[in-house]
């Protein structure tokens, strides 16, 4: 199975200019995909695109990632309406920094002739002159054939309005295009449905200097069933960074997704092949409740994106809190990492001396912190044997603090009832 091929049966192609997939065909074919430098980190919406050029290279073509220094300087304003806040040098250069060294875990760069690699558009224009690009670009590409794009004419048509900065973005980044294929024999460049305009102006700039000719392909933009926008939850982005969104989080995002959802994502984010991937969708459909796909999903990308050591962490997290699961895991973790699993759990500070003191439990669960409104509310349910302290059932109202055990010198778990968790951290 091809590239192009791999991509439909993934539901992965909208749109291609013809004659792209016998361009592929004819030997290793240098591509392109540009990622914003919008934070120091990608989030889970720029996965699709990372894993196209991962399936690209591993169909035997040259991958390229483009991080656009000098692009974000400006802000795409596809899908935008209004124009985004500019970001200052210093901000830039942290954020490209973060997004390289993310990239850097999913592409090979070093595998011979189609090894991956990674350029910056700001290398190629941070001598280029205003006077010189409009000279060398601008006569190119008319005014009338930029304001037909579908992303222009919707924010001249809005109240909001374009500033010139914005309207030269798709100028740029078909500067870029014809600037990879003039000197890295750039035949192709990829992106979401929403480039496709900027895509095809590179393509069109190419022909219109130098007679040469380009192609473009792009993926649909990932939505979920219900028509809400991937990647988000209620507490915001999902990010790759660890240290923005937890393994533990981002591993129950996956692990939430409707079947439907699900049923799709496992095309799209996982490399399973088409008969693994088939087997998944059937064994799900005999067992639904089990949820096969979302757990085959999860672990795939969890592991792939924070790997095994973070996942098997992301695993016990979910055991010990809904399962039955052991909290020895959490004995070996930092406290940063300790709070992170426990992120968007009811937390209360007490102080650490009188823990250590004593304090009998339902003073420690009422008065201490508000896990129970009063201490009677406390003693009634210690004694139904619905209080656990650290995994641990309690027996007796009169136990003291002093006996509970610390974790990772800071930390105490309780839980009411069931599925009711608390944190409390020792200052």
């Amino acid at each position: 199975m091809n590239f192009v091929e791999e991509l439909r049966w993934r539901g992965l192609l909208h749109d291609m200019m013809p004659g792209t997939e016998e361009e592929l065909q004819k030997g290793m074919t240098s591509g392109y995909i540009g990622f914003d430098p919008t934070a120091d980190s990608l989030h889970v919406g720029s996965l699709s695109q990372i894993f196209t050029l991962m399936r690209f290279q591993k169909a035997g073509h040259k991958p390229f990632a483009l991080v656009g220094g000098a692009t974000g300087m400006i802000g795409d304003p596809t899908g935008k309406s209004q124009e985004r806040n500019l970001l200052s040098e210093e901000t830039l250069e942290r954020n490209l920094q973060g997004i390289k060294a993310q990239l850097e875990r999913f592409l090979d760069f070093d595998c011979g002739a189609n090894s991956a690699q990674i350029v910056n558009n700001f290398d190629w224009f941070k001598d280029y002159s205003f006077l010189d690009f409009i000279r060398d670009a601008g006569k190119h590409i008319t005014v009338n054939y930029m304001m037909a794009k579908e992303s222009v004419k919707k924010r001249l048509d809005s109240d909001v309005g374009m500033s010139f900065t914005e309207f030269t973005y798709q100028l740029i980044q078909g500067y870029d295009f014809y600037y990879l294929w003039k000197h890295k024999n750039m035949m192709l460049q990829m992106g979401g449905s929403d480039q496709w305009g900027n895509i095809v102006t590179g393509t069109e700039f190419i022909r219109r200097k130098e007679g040469g000719q380009a192609f473009a392909l792009t993926s649909p933009l990932i939505r979920k069933a219900d028509g809400t926008k991937f990647g988000k939850t209620e507490g915001g982005n999902i990010w790759l960074d660890a240290k923005r969104t937890s393994p533990y989080q981002f591993y129950q995002f996956w692990l939430n997704a409707s079947d439907e959802d699900a049923v799709n994502y496992i095309k799209i984010f996982t490399f399973f092949n088409q008969t693994e991937v088939e087997e998944l969708i059937a064994e799900h459909a005999k067992a639904p409740h089990l949820r096969v796909l979302q757990k085959a999903l999860a672990q795939d990308v969890t592991r792939r994106v924070h790997g095994e050591e973070a996942l098997q962490t992301a695993l016990n997290t979910t055991d010990f809190l809904f399962g039955n699961g052991s909290l020895d895991f959490l004995r070996n973790m930092s406290a940063a990492e300790v709070l992170s699993v426990f992120e968007g759990i009811a937390q209360f500070e007490v102080s650490k001396s009188d823990f250590e003191q004593g304090l009998d439990l339902p003073t420690l669960l009422a008065e201490h912190t508000k896990i129970f409104s009063s201490k009677g509310e406390a003693k009634k349910m210690i004694a139904g044997g619905g209080v656990s302290v650290n995994r641990v059932k309690c027996n007796s109202a009169e136990a003291s603090s002093k006996d509970v055990e610390i974790i990772a010198n800071q930390f105490i778990v309780v839980q009411k009832g069931k599925k009711n968790y608390f944190l409390i951290k020792l200052k």
